[in-house]
């Protein structure tokens, strides 16, 4: 597993040998917690700088402790912006977790920024010079992984010298998916959230609940500048000057499959979201080999899925940091829920055994392995009665699940002692 630890700091309680204080003195360290396990400590001590959802979650965890400043923590929800700055200089304690893996940008961007349509490949040059294209800043399509927003300019000049002074840009160009699954004629994506818990071993939780954002404006080509016919985003949906801030844009996942199977039947609907679990599996271990797998990190990741009239799902893209603001009361309940069992499978507590395979709303996806809704060890051989653990858009009655779950785990625990 590779990380970034530095092989000769010293440990939480050790000092450091002569000389090294000088070297080591912007070396943080978090989660030294008066050399307590993790299984007796009682009391978490949480860090965001998020104020949104996850602080109201965080605030009302029982025996979770809100640090700020400089103090030490067990827990902390961080930005991108902490985590490029000191990750490499903080020294974690076995329990700590933070809620970003060191480069979690191999997997996508987000809100379809720099992407742009076109119609003619002589659009692209005059986008190129600045002329053009300016209007729209993104639509949905998967951007290159390292791509390069334009700089808008264009230099003619021809000697060496002078080109290599010009930045080289990549591309990825795609074929716009013309023919979108429409309800009531508007556009939608699906926002699906899965938690990874690590890469090596690729272990990942898909949630059950999640929602289809619509555009507020009739699906048509007619106008490809128009970003609220093609945009389906939250933010970009809510400067439209006919949305409706109390009834938002959205559907809950779980009416959205009910209307499909209303209209095609069940077993295309089985169907489709036993293709988007592919997506889902098939993204992760796309980056599996770069990303630095970390023990102390995870990712609650936010997937955007298209589906087109032939009942296909397409990738959009995948969100390192899915809004955590809440656009409806509905919205909040949801949000509310899934960071709740985020942290009930994060697990800070040390209830949980390592052997669940459904924690609240998230069903354990994928283990090294794919995992069977069945219980013991499936027979992967022919994979002709194989059945993946997942749920998605079914009923979530994750609050009697949670109280039998921690149930039993105290029942377990006092027959052991």
């Amino acid at each position: 597993m590779r990380g970034h630890r530095v092989a000769g700091r010293p440990r939480p309680g050790h000092t450091a040998p002569e000389g090294e204080g000088q070297k080591n003195q912007n070396y943080k360290g978090h989660g030294l917690s008066k050399g307590k396990e993790r299984e007796q400590r009682v009391s978490i001590r949480f860090k965001t700088t998020l104020m949104n959802t996850l602080m109201d979650v965080l605030r009302h965890r029982p025996g979770w402790v809100e640090v700020k400043d400089e103090g030490e923590w067990d827990f902390y929800w961080c930005d991108v912006s902490w985590l490029r700055e000191n990750f490499d200089h903080t020294y974690m304690d076995e329990h700590v977790r933070i809620s970003h893996f060191r480069n979690h940008y191999e997997v996508a961007r987000s809100q379809g920024k720099g992407i742009f349509l076109f119609r003619r490949l002589k659009d692209i040059m005059d986008w190129r010079k600045g002329t053009a294209g300016k209007k729209l800043t993104g639509l949905e399509a998967p951007p290159a992984r390292n791509a390069v927003n334009p700089s808008g300019s264009h230099d003619s000049r021809s000697s060496d010298d002078q080109k290599d002074e010009i930045p080289v840009e990549n591309y990825v160009a795609q074929r716009y998916i013309e023919n979108p699954y429409l309800i009531g004629g508007r556009k939608f994506d699906l926002r699906v959230y899965v938690l990874v818990m690590s890469y090596i071993p690729l272990r990942a939780w898909l949630y059950r609940d999640g929602f289809a954002r619509f555009s507020n404006t009739r699906f048509t080509l007619s106008s490809i500048d128009d970003q609220y016919v093609h945009l389906t985003n939250v933010a970009v949906q809510k400067t439209s000057p006919d949305y409706h801030p109390k009834k938002g844009c959205k559907w809950m996942l779980q009416r959205f499959r009910q209307y499909l199977a209303s209209k095609h039947g069940p077993e295309a609907v089985e169907a489709l979201f036993s293709d988007m679990d592919n997506i889902f599996v098939r993204s992760l271990q796309s980056v599996q080999k770069v990303i630095i797998s970390d023990k102390h990190c995870f990712e609650l990741y936010g997937y955007d899925i298209l589906i087109d009239q032939n009942l296909k799902p397409w990738l959009l893209e995948v969100n390192a940091s899915p809004s955590l603001t809440a656009s409806s009361q509905e919205d909040y309940e949801l949000k509310t829920c899934l960071l709740e069992d985020t942290l009930h499978v994060v697990d800070m507590e040390a209830r949980l055994t390592g052997r669940e395979k459904r924690v609240g709303g998230f069903d354990l996806m994928w283990n090294d392995g794919p995992v069977s809704r069945e219980e013991g060890t499936p027979d992967l051989s022919g994979m002709g009665n194989f059945v993946t653990n997942t749920h998605l858009g079914c009923v979530n009655d994750r609050s009697n699940q949670l109280r039998q779950l921690f149930r039993s785990l105290q029942s377990q625990k006092k027959a052991s002692s």
